[in-house]
């Protein structure tokens, strides 16, 4: 089976809960189709670079996941019906990144400061 990546962005106003839910939907379309959720990562609400079906934010969410392209067909289809899904992208990976990805590693980052990169570089 090959590797991909799912992500997809639900409407600002849904709660937390609502959007685990969309998650636990779609990892469960996965394996009803014969595939296998590696990870599943929420991002958090974000604010978009412009409005989205008038959304100024979204929330953000990605599942690695090892799938047939049947699988994914068919994940692509259910996320286009959902109202609750404002856009959504599916890409084949080599490989699974191993830890947290790089959207995670970047709120790791966030709390440092200006001052504190520069007296790094002393």
């Amino acid at each position: 089976m090959a590797h991909y990546e799912h992500v997809f962005l639900a409407r600002q106003d849904l709660s937390q809960a609502q959007v685990d839910a969309l998650a636990e939907n779609a990892t469960k379309i996965v394996e009803d189709q014969g595939g296998k959720v590696a990870r599943t990562e929420t991002w958090g609400l974000k604010q978009l670079a412009y409005k989205i079906e008038k959304n100024r934010k979204a929330h953000f969410v990605m599942l690695a996941m090892d799938a047939p392209g049947a699988t994914v067909a068919e994940l692509e289809r259910q996320a286009s019906i959902n109202e609750d899904i404002i856009r959504y992208l599916t890409i084949r990976v080599d490989e699974h990144e191993d830890g947290p990805s790089v959207m995670m590693r970047k709120s790791d980052r966030a709390g440092r400061g200006r001052r504190d990169r520069e007296e790094g570089m002393e």
